[in-house]
């Protein structure tokens, strides 16, 4: 029998049509896989089919037979990714905010391939189409391969920063002004990537929103501020930013009712101490912060199951800011 034009691909083409069309729960008997590879201009004769199964177990697929059923049948039992695994990456790409719409719906396309078409069905029918807000920004992901680029690399960088005007279009900060920086590391808070570098002109470590930054470019120099960077903890600089929004850096007294110990301890974590509180039914913890509006919105949102307790100084920020918001509401 002359040899067919694909006869070659013969154990690629098996292994494909298992891997799209076998689970657990779907399996395929040797006439189904004759069937496909026939229709795949591939000639299979029943007896060199279990010697191709066996070649592809030799190479490592997880290929089992179940006899259990009245149809004996062939299928793929384990993969890079359990289907559990894959919804938990379906859900944080879908309920990512610094992923636009169109990069998610590409990436949980790309998720789906990586089981099989009745699984990948299965994750289709989870993903909720929301009213989420995503990022506008496509090119951020290039923005981000730049970054981790210059950092491997030890480099400084150029770059531009803008805000959205009105009308949804960009305004560079600056008139356009570069900025000149060097990049350290990028970190994940409140829904954005950040990048937190030495900034040249300030001396300084600081932090840019990574879908703010266009134009990024190596400057062909070598990093600064490497010691400033290795004195700064980024966990704990983190934790002490609230939405990454610049301040003052204070430690911070304040008392919480006993309802939000959950709340204080998403926001500090587990090594923060909580003390027992004199009034009852409150606790006392002190934190190093970065007092800003943001922080003041945070105590805000609890009412007044919160009290800023210390130093004098943030609680009469915190009361001046106060009055300035409540002033809104009675100006006439």
């Amino acid at each position: 029998m002359p040899k067919m034009p694909n006869q070659k691909q013969k154990l690629l083409i098996l292994r494909r049509y298992l891997y799209e069309n076998t689970d657990e729960h779907h399996k395929v008997s040797v006439s189904d896989m004759a069937n496909c590879l026939e229709a795949c201009g591939v000639s299979a004769e029943r007896k060199s089919l279990y010697d191709d199964i066996e070649q592809l177990r030799a190479f490592g697929d997880d290929i089992l037979l179940d006899k259990s059923e009245r149809k004996t049948g062939y299928y793929v039992a384990s993969r890079e990714f359990e289907l559990s695994e894959l919804k938990l990456l379906v859900d944080a790409v879908q309920g990512s905010k610094f992923i636009t719409r169109k990069k998610s719906a590409q990436l949980i396309k790309k998720l789906e391939g990586l089981c099989s078409r009745s699984q990948g069905a299965e994750l289709s029918r989870q993903v909720l189409i929301s009213r989420r807000i995503k990022n506008m920004n496509e090119s951020i992901y290039y923005s981000v391969d730049a970054l981790h680029a210059a950092i491997n690399s030890d480099s400084s960088i150029k770059f531009q920063y803008f805000d959205y005007d009105l009308k949804f279009e960009r305004v560079l900060r600056h008139d356009g002004k570069f900025y000149t920086v060097s990049p350290f590391a990028l970190t994940w808070d409140d829904e954005n990537y950040y990048l937190i570098a030495y900034d040249h002109e300030s001396r300084m470590i600081r932090h840019y929103r990574v879908d703010r930054m266009v134009s990024i470019k190596p400057t062909g120099e070598r990093r600064l501020g490497r010691e400033e960077f290795e004195k700064t903890d980024i966990e704990s600089y983190s934790g002490k930013v609230f939405s990454m929004f610049g301040g003052t850096e204070q430690r911070i007294g304040m008392e919480f009712d006993n309802s939000l110990t959950n709340a204080v301890i998403d926001r500090f974590g587990k090594d923060i101490m909580m003390r027992e509180s004199e009034n009852n039914g409150k606790f006392y913890i002190s934190a190093d912060v970065i007092v800003s509006p943001h922080f003041y919105g945070w105590l805000f949102s609890f009412g007044e199951k919160v009290k800023l307790v210390s130093p004098e100084s943030a609680v009469a920020q915190f009361k001046e800011y106060a009055d300035s918001v409540r002033a809104l509401y009675e100006s006439k």
